[in-house]
């Protein structure tokens, strides 16, 4: 097609070398047009990708928005990268960035990524030739452009800014009166207090943006992954049917989307994990067959080791053998991960991932209003602290409810009273009950903003009117906020158009048709694999800590706990002994009533590994729970304490 020339030349300047961007790329999945000759938009860097290219390194600075600043010039100085990725966006922080447009149109991206990560260090990304890749367009990613643009031209620079849109379909909520849940049923309405609804893109239009020559790609919501992905597809020419290749990529991209928790954040042996103040950033050297090595900088601190790798594998999956994307269904299943000997911190080689062809639907997650909410969080010292936390909450709520029938106003719509420090988020789990210090944790939600304004004025007067060694409110009077609820469905590819932006203007539109027909999706697996009846059995107890890693995460109101051996030879008797049904019945308090059946178990022998998914667990997920830990990431922690019995002597095995 005359729209993709054989090359595309980036015009030199004095003193800077000349090379061609090659264009390979599988048409089949693509409708394409174009509305601009981007051949007139240069900059004065330009990139070769020979087809000998051997191996690409790949850094992420960000694993949310609001992660460390120290990140950049860590990985710009020591990481020797070809290009640098941050992720910003979760479905939490598009609602936040929704609200914030609403209230002013400029706004709505990531504003640290530009002032933060890039204007103090855009001059050397340019001198080293890094590429930047980046969703903090958030749901107005050309207004990040143009801040970008302003960084840029105040530097002196000259430097490519290109721009993925299309993910934004609340242009067209009018057409979409019934949609396709993720289930796979069809005919469901959309929430009538829609807010937000946003598709999940995928590699293909930031690999199309690199083509082009974009020294940064800023996109709105696209899988975390793919910030990896695109730049590999684009070094590399893998093709859109090059499954396991994509696969491996989105591996590549899933092990360091969340920055340093691939590099000893967050692990489960977090004791032996050192200098937190200084912790590297995940750095991934991956090869055209689709293998790589994940390690961090020198001289930094964290660790990277089969552990935190793994914990990192199994970070908010589903089935690991249809971790489901938009260009690629992967089998994450039969990764091996291997320590490589002799790396400053430590680095993992990662293979055996597969993949297969992806669905013919983005998925996309759209907010809708849900009323108001409000948490009070207030420290309580002395003797029986948790028993006068729980009395002056419950009295609290007792008050404002009667001032509510007062006024004629309905009664809260849920309540959720915690008291930390007594293990009230572990149920019938719980060991500790007499701490001297305690911290209520009181979160409603109300219809009406009035009725949650009154509850809030009615805290502080607990300080003078109710328990002793009440000590303050944490952060003043509760703040009343708009609840956002997430709801899920699925969009037929081929009725998305994808716009690409170069130096401000739309220069392509496509949209990705899906797979041909003689390639067929990967079929359901089962869930629970048979264990291995035929272990030995014996009289020793093993707390799971003893016996395995973990790592929890959310989707949605569910949460994944992976459980990963720490030996080999632990594997078989975890299979056989944490089955599902004991992971629901230890957390049975915080899965919603009438949910059967509600955790699911999968394996994956490649790692040593289980995936729990426990559904209905979270009282809503994200701003919708009004738990403490919305998105259950203490479920692992809570999980290593689980006591298995009826074992043989494992620790002589590994002896």
């Amino acid at each position: 097609m005359s729209i993709f020339p054989r090359f595309l030349c980036a015009a030199p300047v004095s003193g800077a070398r000349r090379s061609c961007v090659s264009l390979r790329l599988n048409l089949r999945c693509l409708q394409l047009s174009s509305s601009a000759n981007v051949s007139n938009k240069t900059s004065s860097r330009c990139y070769t990708t020979p087809a000998g290219t051997k191996r690409v390194r790949i850094g992420c600075a960000s694993g949310f928005w609001g992660d460390t600043a120290v990140s950049v010039p860590q990985l710009i100085h020591s990481g020797k990268l070809d290009f640098l990725v941050f992720d910003y966006l979760s479905e939490i922080t598009m609602s936040l960035l929704t609200a914030a447009k609403t209230k002013m149109p400029s706004l709505g991206y990531a504003p640290d990524f530009v002032q933060i990560a890039l204007a103090p260090f855009i001059h050397d990304i340019h001198k080293k030739g890094i590429r930047v890749v980046s969703n903090a367009g958030g749901v107005n990613p050309l207004a990040c452009a143009e801040a970008i643009q302003e960084v840029i031209k105040k530097a002196g620079l000259d430097l490519k800014v290109a721009v993925v849109t299309g993910d934004d379909l609340m242009p067209y909520r009018d057409s979409l009166s019934q949609v396709k849940v993720v289930d796979g049923s069809s005919g469901q309405q959309l929430p009538k207090t829609l807010h937000s609804m946003n598709a999940y893109l995928g590699a293909l239009p930031i690999r199309r943006c690199l083509d082009l020559g974009a020294d940064i790609v800023v996109t709105g919501r696209c899988v975390d992954s793919a910030v990896a992905l695109g730049p590999l597809m684009h070094t590399f020419g893998w093709e859109s049917n090059d499954y396991d290749l994509l696969a491996a990529g989105s591996l590549a991209g899933h092990l360091i989307e969340c920055g340093a928790q691939s590099t000893g954040g967050v692990f489960t042996d977090w004791h032996k994990v050192p200098d937190w103040d200084n912790i590297g950033f995940p750095v991934v050297e991956c090869s055209s067959d689709g293998s790589f090595v994940l390690s961090k900088p020198p001289k930094t601190g964290g660790l990277v080791s089969f552990g935190t790798v793994a914990e990192q594998l199994v970070y908010e999956i589903g089935d690991p053998r249809r971790y489901l994307l938009p260009d690629v269904i992967c089998d994450f299943s039969q990764v091996v991960l291997k320590e490589v000997p002799g790396v400053d911190g430590g680095a993992v080689r990662v293979t055996g991932v597969k993949g297969v062809a992806p669905s013919h639907d983005y998925k996309v997650c759209a907010t809708y209003m849900d009323g108001f909410r409000a948490t009070a969080v207030c420290p309580v010292g002395g003797p029986r602290a948790a028993e006068k936390a729980r009395r002056t909450a419950d009295s609290i709520i007792k008050r404002t409810k009667r001032m509510f029938k007062q006024l004629g106003l309905e009664d809260f719509s849920s309540v959720n009273i915690q008291v930390l420090g007594a293990e009230d988020t572990y149920g019938a789990n719980a060991h500790t009950k007499g701490s001297r210090e305690a911290v209520i944790w009181m979160a409603v939600h109300h219809k009406q903003k009035k009725a949650l304004e009154l509850f809030s004025r009615e805290i502080a007067a607990a300080g003078t009117g109710m328990a002793p060694g009440l000590t303050g409110i944490v952060g003043g009077r509760p703040r009343v906020s708009p609840v956002l609820k997430p709801f899920f469905f699925l969009h037929p590819k081929s009725q998305l158009k994808v716009d690409i932006h170069v130096a401000g203007e739309l220069v392509e539109s496509f949209s990705e048709a899906g797979p041909d027909a003689s390639e067929q999706e990967a079929t359901p697996t089962s869930a629970e694999d048979v264990p291995d009846t035929d272990l030995p059995s014996g009289p020793h107890s093993y707390r799971l800590e003893e016996l395995a890693y973990t790592r929890s995460g959310d989707k949605g109101d569910s949460a994944n706990i992976g459980v990963i051996a720490r030996h080999p030879l632990f594997f078989p008797y975890l299979k056989k002994h944490l089955t599902s049904s004991m992971v629901e019945e230890y957390f049975s308090h915080l899965i919603q009533p009438g949910v059967h059946n509600a955790v699911t178990r999968y394996t994956l022998p490649g790692s040593h590994s289980l995936n729990f998914v426990l559904q209905s667990s979270l009282g809503g997920g994200g701003v919708a729970s009004l738990r403490s830990d919305p998105q259950g990431k203490a479920f692992g922690q809570m999980l290593l304490d689980l006591k298995l019995k009826g074992l043989p002597d494992l620790k002589s095995l590994v002896d």
